[in-house]
């Protein structure tokens, strides 16, 4: 209850509302889907592999286990549904938090003790450490996401090592449960108050910044003085290689990129200060005019404008938003 009671802590906390509660409890629900499916391989490692119990519980369990949840962690990250730290660490506390669960409830149910000390340390600890893991993963896996351009394994390689090192040592024993857990505590807390900071700072300087760049260059595009930027003088200097409507529809697409750039960030700050969002009717036939634009300008011709339009993880992030 007090690693529910944290997570729900997180999502308050979280000033821009950037994470739905269902979106929040379908994640812990895969946690602990993913929790009963590492039981069973463990088992079967245990069984057919002769690995004795203490090396499987210090080396094989953890990268087993730290992979398996990882997992939907990756597949948010590239599909751009996480647009920034916090994010990341929400989710990545939740699917500790329902892997732990069901964890916990497998042992609480096959070991028989009654000393509730074991409990408090032996499942609280536990329970902070899965949690700890995933938030240290996908807190660094982001950030490396939002700065490079590598690679699967280049970008996540680095935040599983450590997940899976973290396991490993906490599994040794080297200090005791009561000490483990103490340590655990005080760690994660401190860790999650830091990505928060910097998490809202760098949030603020991102809708601040790109706000006005949004604005200056819709303003261009409604007025009629596009031609006036960078921005303008490169589409002139297509037409000789595309036709006049295809310039046309990438003008277009660019100003619609623009608008629903605009719309997610006002959306933001307007959860910042309290404000409870409607949906807007006019988003779907936005996007449907976006996938035709698409459609008519073609791979080629998307590749040539994507300079101009905002396809970083946080802009991707911000229309898969909208959509939903």
């Amino acid at each position: 209850m007090p690693v529910f009671a944290f997570l729900m802590a997180l999502i308050y906390l979280d000033s821009y509302k950037l994470t739905r509660l269902q979106h929040v409890l379908r994640t812990i629900l895969l946690g602990g889907i993913i929790a009963t499916i590492c039981m069973i391989l463990n088992r079967l490692l245990l069984d057919h592999l002769s690995i004795p119990p203490d090396s499987l519980s210090r080396y094989v369990a953890p990268v087993v286990e730290e992979t398996a949840k990882a997992v939907y962690l990756i597949y948010m990250i590239k599909r751009s549904r996480l647009g920034f730290l916090v994010d990341s660490a929400i989710h990545g506390f939740a699917i500790g938090a329902g892997f732990a669960f069901v964890e916990n409830s497998y042992y609480l149910y096959y070991i028989e003790s009654s000393n509730i000390l074991l409990w408090i340390f032996r499942g609280f600890g536990t329970a902070i450490m899965h949690g700890s893991t995933m938030v240290i993963f996908g807190v660094v896996s982001k950030s490396m996401t939002d700065r490079s351009r590598g690679g699967l394994i280049a970008v996540f390689l680095p935040g599983i090592i450590m997940a899976m090192l973290i396991h490993s040592l906490y599994n040794h024993f080297i200090f005791s449960p009561l000490i483990s857990t103490l340590m655990l505590v005080i760690f994660l807390p401190v860790l999650t108050i830091l990505i928060f900071v910097q998490s809202e700072k760098a949030t603020r300087n991102w809708l601040g910044v790109g706000m006005d760049v949004d604005i200056d260059l819709l303003e261009m595009i409604n007025s009629g003085r596009i031609s006036e930027t960078p921005v303008g003088t490169y589409l002139e200097s297509l037409k000789t290689r595309f036709p006049g409507p295809v310039v046309a529809d990438m003008l277009c697409m660019l100003r619609l990129h623009l608008e629903l750039a605009m719309r997610a960030k006002g959306i933001l700050l307007m959860r910042q200060t309290g404000f409870e969002i409607q949906p807007d009717p006019e988003i779907p036939a936005k996007f449907d005019e976006l996938r035709y634009l698409e459609k008519s300008i073609g791979k080629v011709g998307k590749m040539t404008i994507s300079p101009f339009l905002s396809t970083s993880s946080r802009d991707l992030w911000q229309i898969y938003m909208l959509k939903s």
